[in-house]
């Protein structure tokens, strides 16, 4: 399979999605949970370029394999923290939004803000969607994991 595109954004759109990183990242979150919300969003949507991108990331930042690998079960594992574990969930339920899926419930956005203050929750709701984004990107232009970049 070969990607169908070199480079699908322009410089004014990686401008602009430059800003949004640099505002995700001034939320406050600790970046090993913004690492887990990206890699569990790109498993979820089977997106290869980002899970690959999304490993590497996390393993710079001090992530151990033994929580990459649970990522994907992060439910049934002793591995991850409250708040990590709301995060995930909150990243499932805003990823998981075709026909018929709950999305947030209040019971997911109610963990949430438990761990996590209006502007740390702004920043993982962004991630959320800058890594949907990508991740649809990747699909439509059938990126491969690794293979430029």
């Amino acid at each position: 399979m070969e990607a169908r595109m070199k480079s699908p954004a322009n410089a004014d759109v990686m401008t602009a999605i430059q800003g949004l990183y640099k505002a995700m990242y001034a939320g406050g979150v600790d970046p090993r949970v913004l690492g887990l919300v990206h890699l569990r969003a790109s498993q979820i949507n089977g997106c290869g370029p980002c899970v690959f991108a999304g490993i590497d990331s996390a393993k710079k930042q001090g992530e151990t394999d033994e929580r990459l690998h649970n990522v994907v079960t992060w439910r049934h594992t002793p591995f991850f923290t409250e708040a990590e574990r709301a995060a995930l969930a909150l990243t499932e339920a805003a990823t998981r939004i075709q026909d018929g899926a709950p999305g947030v419930t209040d019971e997911v956005w109610d963990a949430a803000t438990a761990h996590f203050d209006e502007k740390q929750l702004s920043a993982i709701i962004l991630d959320i969607a800058l890594t949907n984004f990508f991740n649809r990107i990747n699909h439509t232009i059938q990126e491969q994991a690794g293979k430029t970049w």
